[in-house]
């Protein structure tokens, strides 16, 4: 939390930050519940180049200014959390101050990820914004989940792939512009 006092740290997490909120921005709709996004790549970076609080600041402040800026639907904190716990899985599983970030720490920080955030707590979300908690109960939750369930699926290897393709090349700038300066 202290990096964020030094200058190339905060105009990184702004950078990032920016591009969150543009990446946040383009989906792809499969239905009412069901929506392929990207723009957790940028917050997992957060995380993974200055740790767990400083990633939950910038998933927050994303999901915040996303939605001043071009509202999807009614403003819930639950998203909100679910962004900031992004920053927190990442940047406690992918930190790495030097070296390499294995394909394994990739994997299990995509597998956390996708069950909590996106299978629970967004389930969650959705399922207390559209859902009918009155009559479904914990097995209306499920249904919500068992719906969300093959997004989830076919987007893990494509966001392994994706962060294991990006993750070492940023760390290898990130330790020569923050460690080596």
């Amino acid at each position: 939390m202290s990096g964020l006092k030094e200058i190339k740290v905060l105009t990184t997490c702004a950078m990032l930050l920016a591009l969150a909120i543009i990446l946040g921005m383009f989906k792809i709709p499969i239905n009412s519940i069901i929506e392929i996004r990207f723009g957790s790549i940028p917050i997992a970076i957060a995380g993974s180049l200055f740790g767990p609080a400083v990633g939950a600041i910038v998933g927050g402040a994303a999901d915040i200014v996303q939605f001043v800026v071009k509202p999807t639907g009614p403003y819930f904190p639950g998203f909100t959390i679910s962004s900031m716990a992004t920053g927190v899985i990442f940047g406690y599983i992918l930190r790495a101050k030097s070296g390499k970030v294995s394909l394994v720490r990739v994997v299990i920080a995509e597998l956390i990820y996708s069950v909590i955030v996106c299978l629970g707590i967004n389930t969650l979300n959705l399922y207390i914004l559209y859902g009918n908690m009155a009559s479904g109960g914990a097995a209306g939750y499920f249904a919500f989940m068992l719906t969300r369930l093959p997004k989830e699926i076919v987007m893990f290897p494509i966001n392994c792939l994706i962060m294991a393709t990006i993750i070492n090349h940023v760390h290898m700038i990130g330790n020569k512009v923050f460690i080596n300066n």
